[in-house]
C-alpha cells in the first residue's frame, strides 16, 4: 500500500496571482519583462526629472529628494532620503536581477565557454579601461582634481541598450545580442566590483559579517528549494540594511544574494529556480525599481546654468568624452585586434560596421553611471549636477549615434535577406549559405535583458 501524499498546493501569494480576476496584472507583469518597455520607463523617469527640474516648481522636486521618511533609522543608518532609498534601496533589485543573470552566464550561458566568452569579454573590459583612462587624461589636461570620478563612464546601460537595439532589430544577426548581452554582463560584473572596493568610504566588520552570515542562511534555504516568501523576503531586506551599515554599497547584497540561487535543475522541476525568480522579480525591477530611481537621480537643473561654461567643465568634457568616444574605441578596438592577431572570431553573421554599432551602444551609461557620479562626488554638490548632464549628455548622443549606424545595417541585412529570399531552390527553399548567422540560434533567448 502505497502511502498518501499531500498535493501541492501554491502558496497564498501565488494564488493570489494566478486568479483568473488579474489578466490585467499578469498582461503588465509580462509587457515589464520586454526590453523595449523597460527602456522606455527609464527614459520616461529621467524626462519627467528634467521637465520638473527645470519648471517653477523645480523647489518641490529637489524637496521630495530630501524628503527623510523614516528620521528614526539610525541604528542602522536608515534615515535616509526618498532619493537614496531609490540609489541605495530599490536599485538593489535590480543588481538582484542583474545577479541572477550573471550566474546564469556564468553556469550555463556563454561565459560558461571560454572560448566563446573571450572576445565580448575581452571587449567588455576594455570598454571599462579605456573610458577611465581618457576620463583621468582629460581631467589632468583641465588642471582639474575631479579624479574620484574615473569610474562614471566606466558603465553600460543594458536596458537602454538592449532597448535601442530591439526598437532597430528586424534583420540584424542574432549574435549581435548574444554579444552585446556578455559584454553587458561583465560589464556589470566590473562596475560592482568597482562600486565594493574603490567607493566604500568606510567598513564596519561587524555589520558586514552579519550580512555575509544572512546571505548564507538565504543561500542554504534556496540551495534547499525552500522558497517560502515569508522567509526569503525578510532575509534578503535583513542582508541589505546590514550590508548598508557595514559602509559597502549595499545594491552589493542584491548581487550576493543573487549568486546564491541555483541555476541547474533537479529532477521534477518545471525550470531552475534562478530563471523564475528573475521571471518573478523583473517587472519589480524594470516597471519600478530603476524608473523610480531615474526619476531622482536624472533631475538635473539647467534653467539658470550658462550652458556654454556647463560643457566647458572638465567633469563634462571628460563623462562625455569617456562614454562616446571612449566606450567605442575600447570596444570595437580590442575586438578588432583579437581578430587580427589571434584566432578570434565574430559571432556567425556578424560584420564589422554591425560591431561598431553596437560598440557605440556601449556608450549609453545611465543607471550605474549616475549611482557612481553620486557615490564619488555627493548627492546635491555641484560636480554631482555636472556628472547627470554629462552622463545625459553623453547617453544621448552614443543612443543617437548608434541607432543610425544600425539602422543603416538592418537595411543592409533586409536586403540581403530578400535577394536570399529571391533566390530559392527547386523545392521553394530559401539559401541562407551565404549568411547562415540570421539563422536563430536556439542558445539566444530574446527574452531576457534588464
Amino acid at each position: 500500500m502505497t502511502p498518501r501524499t499531500r498535493p501541492h498546493r501554491p502558496g497564498p501569494v501565488r494564488r493570489f496571482f494566478r486568479r483568473s480576476s488579474w489578466p490585467e496584472a499578469r498582461f503588465v507583469a509580462e509587457m515589464l519583462r520586454t526590453e523595449t518597455v523597460g527602456g522606455g520607463l527609464l527614459l520616461l523617469g529621467a524626462v519627467l526629472a528634467l521637465a520638473w527640474a527645470n519648471s517653477p516648481w523645480s523647489e518641490s522636486y529637489l524637496a521630495l529628494g530630501r524628503y527623510v521618511p523614516w528620521p528614526g533609522g539610525a541604528p542602522l543608518h536608515l534615515d535616509l532620503s526618498l532619493a537614496a532609498w531609490a540609489a541605495d534601496g530599490l536599485l538593489a533589485i535590480f543588481f538582484f536581477v542583474v545577479g541572477l543573470e550573471l550566474k546564469r552566464e556564468f553556469v550555463v550561458g556563454d561565459l560558461r565557454d571560454p572560448r566563446r566568452a573571450i572576445v565580448p569579454v575581452v571587449a567588455a573590459l576594455s570598454g571599462m579601461v579605456l573610458p577611465a583612462v581618457i576620463y583621468v587624461a582629460v581631467i589632468a589636461a583641465r588642471g582639474s582634481t575631479a579624479y574620484a570620478g574615473w569610474a562614471i563612464p566606466m558603465a553600460t546601460d543594458i536596458a537602454f541598450a538592449l532597448a535601442v537595439l530591439a526598437v532597430i532589430n528586424s534583420h540584424l544577426p542574432h549574435g549581435l545580442r548574444a554579444f552585446l548581452l556578455t559584454l553587458a554582463v561583465v560589464d556589470d560584473l566590473g562596475a560592482i566590483a568597482v562600486i565594493a572596493v574603490f567607493y566604500t568610504d568606510h567598513l564596519e566588520p561587524v555589520p558586514l559579517l552579519g550580512a555575509l552570515l544572512v546571505v548564507g542562511l538565504f543561500r542554504l534555504l534556496v540551495q534547499r528549494r525552500r522558497t517560502w516568501w515569508w522567509a526569503l523576503l525578510p532575509l534578503g531586506a535583513l542582508s541589505w540594511a546590514l550590508m548598508h551599515a557595514s559602509g559597502v554599497h549595499a545594491t552589493v547584497a542584491g548581487v550576493l544574494l543573487g549568486f546564491t540561487v541555483p541555476v541547474l535543475t533537479r529532477p521534477g522541476e518545471p525550470r531552475p529556480m534562478a530563471e523564475h525568480l528573475e521571471h518573478l522579480w523583473r517587472p519589480a525591477s524594470a516597471g519600478f525599481a530603476v524608473p523610480v530611481f531615474a526619476f531622482f537621480a536624472a533631475g538635473v537643473t539647467l534653467r539658470d546654468t550658462d550652458l556654454g561654461a556647463l560643457v566647458r567643465e572638465p567633469i563634462v568634457l571628460a563623462v562625455v568624452a569617456g562614454l562616446v568616444a571612449g566606450k567605442t574605441l575600447g570596444i570595437f578596438g580590442s575586438t578588432y585586434l583579437l581578430a587580427r592577431f589571434t584566432r578570434a572570431e565574430l559571432g556567425q553573421g556578424i560584420r564589422w560596421p554591425d560591431l561598431f554599432g553596437v560598440a557605440l551602444l556601449g556608450g549609453i551609461g545611465f543607471t550605474v553611471s549616475l549611482l557612481i557620479g553620486e557615490l564619488a562626488f555627493g548627492t546635491g554638490s555641484p560636480a554631482d549636477g555636472q556628472v547627470k548632464a554629462a552622463v545625459l549628455a553623453g547617453s544621448l548622443t552614443s543612443a543617437l549615434l548608434a541607432s543610425a549606424v544600425l539602422a543603416f545595417r538592418n537595411a543592409a541585412h533586409r536586403q540581403l535577406r530578400g535577394a536570399e529570399i529571391r533566390h530559392t531552390d527547386g523545392a521553394g527553399v530559401p539559401d541562407v549559405s551565404q549568411d547562415p548567422g540570421d539563422a536563430p540560434d536556439p542558445a539566444d533567448d530574446p527574452g531576457r535583458g534588464r
